[in-house]
């Protein structure tokens, strides 16, 4: 490969005609894409818009249907990841895969030559680590770091492959802003050695910042190419989906009612050795309002939704309380019969069964109660498939769900169209209380914004909204009140208007739990 700060004439990378069938939808139509070297090269799209499938071909995932790979000038065929390897091509996918019982180095080796030893992977990992301002201690359990100290590990993973290309799937989305400027810092590093990077990216500002050029795709089809930073964030959404990105509008009614959601001192113990305890978490949500809490990952965001939600119910009745009714010990079901809607983090598994059709999975996130507009007459109650089958146009009209038929699976639909789907489908009951845990995680401008609407008109007719994110942007466009979780604490809520991003910054490093700590100490002197 070229040395440090020498970079190779003539294109890295050519794509000519790729195309992608899956059946007869063109996932990626005809996408010609060219990557030059030592460049950081965004690519742009909507959620369904064919980056996923794309970026997959290239990295020997899928195969295309026709057109063509060419690596420095000579065509090439990648039938397997280790193919996209060996040729010096390296990803880094969205959703990290490492074992969190092992070790930064046992976890790096899974991936390297079995002839390699622990001892020397380690040793390549620390270096690599420090060369590119990725401190990473190989010792360390995975189960035991932050987000962003994994990600570091399947960065440092990839470069271990010595890559000329590196993708990376939507690198920030589970960062703090200083962990992002970190990671810049690095890519930066990396075009200066002449190494080339293929970014996908939702966050349009950073897009601006560190991406030389970009290539749009709407449809499965490049739809545009262009300088990022000779555009705006707005421009560049108008290029993705074809049209403005309509603003949310949090203005309306400022009358509050009564309290919806009520939590009164939650403790809960961490069920496992990499769960977060919750401390003392008291909150109240009225209606008319939407709370956010904000957080860096792993400080007992998904324990506070799966206490909220019943999935693993709190010890004392009286801990969480519905419309003023006690919950605490009940289970999901028993909280939607009360009235409340839940969409969890994780889409796949979780939030929806992917090999079941949309309208199956509507089906099993109803309860009994809301069953019956389904269920028809007669002895045996059969479901009515009609009636299921107009609810999910219903759904997918009301929040612009794009899909490849009228009822396909849940695991056909990009994670965007199947996150719209699944808010949608609990906003379709209409809650007076929603909870809902990372609205927009991976999710393009155009899908977020109709999503953040959605949850502020929920709020706007009377119900109580609870969101849990990191994306400090989405915060302060839903929130009235915003709340800190940091090691198991929530912080007092302040309302919105009032709190700036250093506050919320600080509270998120923990300082409401230091100072909790300090009146503790005073108090027992």
């Amino acid at each position: 490969m070229p040395g440090k700060g020498q970079i190779a004439s003539g294109p890295l990378l050519t794509v000519s005609n790729l195309t992608k069938l899956f059946g007869s939808f063109a996932a990626c139509n005809a996408i010609n894409l060219q990557i030059e070297p030592g460049e950081i090269h965004a690519l742009l799209g909507e959620n369904g818009a064919g980056k996923s499938t794309l970026v997959k071909m290239l990295f020997g995932v899928l195969a295309p249907t026709a057109g063509e790979i060419a690596w420095q000038g000579e065509p090439v065929r990648i039938g397997s990841p280790g193919d996209a390897r060996k040729l010096g091509i390296g990803m880094v996918f969205q959703h990290f895969s490492l074992f969190e019982a092992l070790t930064v180095a046992e976890n790096i080796a899974l991936s390297m030559d079995r002839n390699v030893s622990l001892a020397r992977v380690a040793d390549e990992a620390s270096r690599l680590s420090r060369a590119y301002g990725l401190p990473l201690d190989p010792k360390a359990h995975v189960a035991d770091l932050s987000v962003g100290e994994r990600q570091r590990i399947e960065i440092v993973r990839a470069l271990l492959q010595n890559p000329r290309l590196i993708i990376l799937d939507e690198p920030t989305s589970v960062l703090t802003p200083q962990e992002a400027d970190r990671l810049f810092e690095t890519l930066q590093k990396l075009k200066a050695e002449g190494r080339s990077v293929l970014y996908i990216s939702h966050r349009l500002e950073e897009v601006q910042r560190i991406c030389d050029r970009a290539t749009v795709l709407r449809h499965g089809r490049v739809t545009g190419a262009c300088d990022p930073r000779a555009e705006t964030p707005a421009s560049l959404a108008r290029m993705m989906v074809g049209s403005d990105v309509a603003p949310v509008t949090p203005e309306g009614t400022n009358t509050k009612g009564d309290v919806q959601l009520e939590v009164r001192d939650l403790s809960v113990a961490a069920r496992t050795p990499f769960a977060v305890s919750l401390k003392n978490v008291c909150l109240k949500v009225r209606a008319g309002e939407v709370l956010a809490i904000a957080g860096v990952a792993g400080n007992g965001q998904s324990e506070l939704f799966d206490a909220l939600s019943g999935e693993y119910p709190a010890a004392d009745d009286n801990a969480v309380l519905i419309r003023q009714r006690p919950v605490g010990t009940r289970n999901i079901n028993a909280r939607r019969l009360m009235g409340a809607g839940f969409v969890p983090e994780e889409r796949h598994g979780h939030a929806a069964v992917a090999a079941l059709s949309l309208s199956d999975n509507l089906v099993l996130a109803r309860n009994q109660s809301d069953k019956r507009a389904f269920l028809g007459g007669g002895f045996l109650r059969i479901i009515r498939q009609s009636a299921v089958r107009a609810a999910t146009r219903r759904i997918s009209e009301a929040m612009d769900v794009r899909k490849s038929g009228e009822d396909p699976p849940a695991g056909s639909l990009s994670g965007g169209n199947l996150q719209k789907f699944i808010v949608g489908r609990e906003l379709d009951r209409q809650p007076s209380v929603l909870v809902v845990n990372q609205p927009t995680w991976g999710v393009d401008a155009g899908a977020a914004s109709r999503i953040r609407q959605a949850l502020v008109d929920l709020a706007k007719a009377g119900s109580a909204v609870l969101v849990i994110s990191q994306d400090l942007d989405e915060i302060f466009e839903v929130a009235t009140e915003i709340a800190v979780i940091s090691e198991g604490r929530l912080s007092d809520p302040y309302p919105a208007r009032e709190l700036s991003r250093e506050k919320i910054g600080l509270l998120m490093g923990g300082m409401h739990a230091r100072t909790e700590g300090a009146e503790a100490a005073a108090h027992a002197h």
